[in-house]
C-alpha cells in the first residue's frame, strides 16, 4: 500500500485533484462503520478516526489517548508525536506498512481500523518508531519515558534505539522484549513472549540482527550479537544462540538447523508447526 497515488497522466488536472490515501479511506470507513453499527462507541470512533484530517493525525491522537498518564498528559505526548513528525515523516509510511502487513498476515483482524483501535502489539510498535525519532533527535528522556509507558500499557519493551524496518506484524504483543542494539529488518513477523535480547554486560553491539522476512515462533529466545538470515523461521519456544542462515528452520533448545523455511516468506505465511520428527532428526 502507498501513502500517495501519482496522477501526473493528466498534469494540467494535477493541481485540482485531491491525492489519495487508500489506508486512510480504509481506516475512515471503518469508523463511520462503527459510529452506525455500535452508537456506544460512536464517540471514539469520531474522536480518534473521523475528527482529524490525515491518518498521522489519527495516529498521533489514539497512541496518545492509550499513553495518557498523570505523569505525562495525553495532550503533551499529543505535541510532541506532531513535532517529531515534520522531521521523521517516514513514521507515517511506516506505520501504514504495519498495517497493512497486519491486515494481511493475521486472521483476526478483519478492517484497517482495527489495528490502529485496537491491537497492542500494533500500537507499541507505532509508539516506538516516534521513541526511536526522538532519540535520533536528542530527546532521550522523552524516548525512554515512552519506553517505560508503553511497556505499562501494552506489555511489550523495546529500547528506543532498536532500529525497525517496515512491514512489522507483531502479533499479540505481550511479553515481547528487544534490546538496545537490536536491528529488525523488514517484513518480519514477531509473536508473544518473544526476547532478542543481549549477553553480558558490555555496553557494545550485543543484540541480535533480525533480517528481512523472518518468522519467530511464541516464547522464542534469540541472544546475543548474531545473526538470523533472511526468510528463516525460528521455531516456537526456540532459543537460538548461534547464527541462523537465510532461508532455514531452527527449532529446540538449544535451536539447530532442522530443515528449510517451508515456503519462501515464512513471515508472510505465519506457520509456525515444526513437525517433531524434525526435531529428533
Amino acid at each position: 500500500m502507498k501513502r500517495r497515488c501519482d496522477m501526473t497522466s493528466k498534469p494540467k488536472q494535477a493541481a485540482g485533484i485531491k491525492s489519495v490515501d487508500p489506508v486512510w479511506e480504509a481506516v475512515r470507513s471503518g469508523a463511520r462503520q462503527i459510529v452506525v453499527d455500535e452508537p456506544s462507541l460512536a464517540n471514539m470512533a469520531i474522536s480518534s478516526i473521523l475528527n482529524h484530517d490525515d491518518f498521522e493525525q489519527a495516529l498521533a491522537h489514539r497512541l496518545a489517548a492509550r499513553l495518557d498518564h498523570d505523569d505525562v498528559s495525553a495532550d503533551i505526548i499529543r505535541q510532541a508525536f506532531a513535532e517529531t513528525l515534520v522531521d521523521a515523516p517516514d513514521i507515517g509510511d511506516n506505520a501504514r506498512a504495519d498495517l497493512a502487513a497486519t491486515l494481511e498476515r493475521d486472521p483476526a483482524c478483519h478492517r484497517a481500523l482495527e489495528p490502529l483501535l485496537y491491537f497492542k502489539g500494533y500500537q507499541a510498535i507505532q509508539t516506538h518508531r516516534f521513541a526511536h525519532a526522538m532519540l535520533r533527535a536528542g530527546r532521550r528522556d522523552f524516548a525512554l519515558y515512552l519506553q517505560s509507558r508503553a511497556s505499562q500499557v501494552f506489555q511489550v519493551d523495546i529500547n528506543p534505539a532498536v532500529v525497525m524496518g517496515k512491514g512489522i506484524m507483531l502479533d499479540h504483543g505481550t511479553g515481547l522484549v528487544i534490546g538496545e542494539t537490536a536491528v529488525v529488518g523488514d517484513n518480519v513477523s514477531i509473536l508473544q513472549n518473544v526476547t532478542l535480547g543481549g549477553t553480558g554486560k558490555s555496553d557494545q553491539d550485543r543484540h541480535p540482527k533480525i533480517g528481512n522476512g523472518v518468522l519467530i515462533g511464541a516464547g522464542a529466545k534469540v541472544l546475543g550479537n548474531i545473526r538470523i538470515g533472511d526468510c528463516s523461521r525460528i521455531g516456537a519456544g526456540s532459543v537460538v544462540l548461534k547464527e541462523v542462515p537465510p532461508r532455514v528452520t531452527v527449532a529446540g533448545v538449544p535451536a539447530k538447523v532442522i530443515g528449510e523455511a517451508g515456503c519462501a516468506q515464512p513471515a508472510l505465511v505465519m506457520d509456525q508447526v515444526v513437525l517433531v520428527h524434525d526435531l529428533n532428526a
